[in-house]
């Protein structure tokens, strides 16, 4: 995959195109478009080099093939400054299989902010710190760029932690009021760095999310911001292509653990569950299938938010129905925005199709694809969701059966893998998405902990360390202590001139 043919362009548009460096300083096309590669696929990975290597070897490998014009040098200094000291396992994501079954877990959650939108939130920055080589002329080098993201939980604190204090770049977070964790919310107001701001939005996260995307396609916004504050625009959300692509790489990673452990031999196909909201981490091994991994099936598994589970079912998404905050707050999401990748190359890179689905969705709240798409989804795509309920007694199956602790959103994941029907033959692997210590009084409620309704949530840290004989990450539990730094609260029509605001404090 030559550098010099691999470009970048919007899902709704074939021009204009960019170069990767390009598409991740701007985040998202003009458009309103994600940006894709046509040339995804047409080179494959060969799994026989996966054998021997260290993650960091194999992210070297496969962001080669994805991000052709960095180079070489680059990325092995984004790699060393992401994936360093600052995580707790040295296999990064390491494979932990449940009990004698050929069921394995792969813990995404053992970066500075116990989410597995670490793997991607570390590196992205310095992604981006190294985009600006790609502009020509001095006033452009010399451009600040603001990250905006949207968060659902997750995404707000890895996106701060990783950008707090990185040279020539500033970010705005927006999450919705209330309806994230205690742990969640503290983890996100308490970030130091002088280059961040945290701002809670009165709705839920797919208005906080919508509110962003409006933002970047808002051209008169965009050069007020870059003519006042000598600032660009861009995002930490997975609708950037710099965020998606670090994740294919743990797909390989697990792949590779299984075969050292001879769970499975070179070739053989595997399955890959996925707790599912915004449809990033999913994507991420529909990538890395393009890519030659063997991969058999992608489970998606929902929360009461089910409108992917109806999606594949039906061929219709319908984000027109009740929004349910749930014990999984990450996965509260019903415009799932990772999806338009995954139709573009599914509708054979049909930019006119998908721009008429977009257009469907942001005027009628529905699209529906033809049946033959729909019928290729399937072939790879499977489905499943769980109830509050459900999830709950997943918690206390998984610990009951393997003496495993997992957070709800794994358990959403845990609960479909156990009960929809595949090739026992398979092996399978449910990605863990967040440390249980996340969400310690749900996980501590589901194992029939005493007294937790009387503690706080640091309490219940404790308690469920107690019972379970597991440790809680001292990034997490030293939150009890901690003041937070923000505290704004505003409505979603007033995020422009919020952003506009910061951009000329940052500037200052």
């Amino acid at each position: 995959m030559a550098a010099d043919t691999t470009i970048f362009h919007s899902t709704r548009s074939l021009k204009p195109t960019c170069t990767s460096k390009e598409a991740i300083r701007k985040g998202i096309a003009e458009d309103g478009g994600l940006f894709v590669a046509d040339s995804l696929g047409s080179e494959r990975y060969d799994i026989s080099k996966l054998q021997g290597k260290s993650y960091q070897e194999i992210a070297q490998d496969i962001l080669q093939l994805l991000l052709p014009d960095y180079t070489s040098e680059e990325l092995s200094s984004c790699i060393k400054l992401a994936y360093g000291n600052q995580w707790a396992n040295n296999a990064i994501t390491p494979l932990q299989q449940l009990g004698n079954t050929r069921d394995f877990v792969m813990e995404l959650f053992h970066g500075p902010t116990c989410a597995f939108k670490d793997v991607a939130l570390q590196m992205l920055p310095q992604l981006m710190s190294r985009t600006k080589t790609q502009h020509e002329n001095e006033s452009d080098i010399e451009k600040s760029v603001m990250i905006l993201t949207a968060t659902s939980g997750d995404t707000g604190k890895a996106a701060l932690a990783g950008f707090a204090d990185v040279p020539g770049t500033s970010m705005v977070t927006f999450y919705p009021e209330g309806k994230v964790s205690r742990v969640q919310e503290l983890q996100m107001t308490t970030q130091v760095g002088e280059n961040v701001k945290v701002c809670a939005v009165r709705g839920n996260f797919d208005d906080a999310q919508t509110g962003v995307k409006q933002i970047f396609t808002n051209s008169e916004l965009n050069k007020n911001i870059e003519e006042s504050a000598n600032t660009e625009l861009s995002s930490a959300n997975s609708i950037n292509v710099g965020r998606l692509v670090p994740q294919v790489v743990y797909y390989f990673a697990a792949y590779k653990q299984l075969v050292e452990r001879k769970a499975i031999a070179l070739g053989d196909e595997v399955e890959f569950c996925v707790p599912t909201g915004n449809f990033g981490d999913i994507l991420a091994g529909y990538y890395a299938k393009m890519l030659g991994l063997p991969v058999k099936h992608l489970i998606v598994a929902s929360n009461s938010n089910n409108v992917l589970f109806d999606f594949l079912v039906s061929g219709t998404y319908n984000r027109q129905r009740s929004f349910h905050h749930t014990v999984a707050p990450s996965m509260d999401i019903l415009v799932s925005s990772n999806l338009e990748r995954m139709l573009y190359y599914m509708c054979d890179k049909d930019t006119r199709l998908i721009q008429m689905l977009m257009n469907d969705l942001q005027q009628w709240g529905a699209f529906e694809i033809p049946e033959n798409v729909l019928a290729k989804i399937r072939s790879l795509f499977g489905c499943g969701w769980a109830n509050e309920d459900q999830i709950r007694e997943a918690i206390y199956d998984c610990w009951n059966k393997y003496k495993y602790v997992i957070d709800p959103h794994t358990a959403c994941g845990f609960f479909v893998m156990q009960n929809i029907p595949h090739d026992e033959s398979t092996p399978r692997v449910l990605l863990s998405t967040a440390s249980p210590y996340k969400f310690p009084r749900i996980v501590a409620e589901a194992l029939n902990i005493e007294h937790v309704q009387d503690m706080n949530d640091f309490k219940c840290m404790d308690a469920l360390s107690k019972a379970t004989g597991t440790k809680a990450p001292s990034m997490l539990r030293n939150l009890e202590n901690k003041t937070p730094r923000f505290n704004d609260v505003i409505n979603v029509e007033d995020m422009p001139e919020y952003v506009l605001a910061q951009a000329h404090n940052f500037a200052k």
